[in-house]
């Protein structure tokens, strides 16, 4: 099995198997956190009369508060897509001159 560099969009040939778990484990932190936004109004609120007191701020709570978390998470997803779209990009390019006539 191979890993996923994030920085450069590609698998580490020789990377250490814990750099590439931690490579695909950053992966998993804004989906979760934004799953968690989710299902904290259906599974209960118990924690947010712990966590805010009521009309403190727009921003007290257990649902924004794990969507800022997912937000601030998106880095690692954001350079495999950045990653992604640099590599297609170069191979339309080279496909585009290799066409005949362009």
């Amino acid at each position: 099995m191979t890993g996923l560099d994030i920085d450069a969009g590609q698998a580490p040939h020789g990377a250490p198997a814990g750099r590439r778990a931690a490579d695909w484990l950053s992966l998993a932190a804004a989906p979760t956190f934004a799953a968690m936004a989710l299902a904290t109004p259906h599974l209960g609120g118990a924690a947010d009369m712990l966590c805010a007191t009521p009309d403190v701020s727009p921003l007290a709570g257990m649902v924004p508060m794990y969507l800022l978390m997912s937000a601030f998470h998106l880095a690692p997803w954001l350079r495999l897509l950045s990653g992604r779209a640099r590599a297609e990009s170069r191979h339309t390019c080279h496909s585009y001159r290799a066409m005949p006539g362009a």
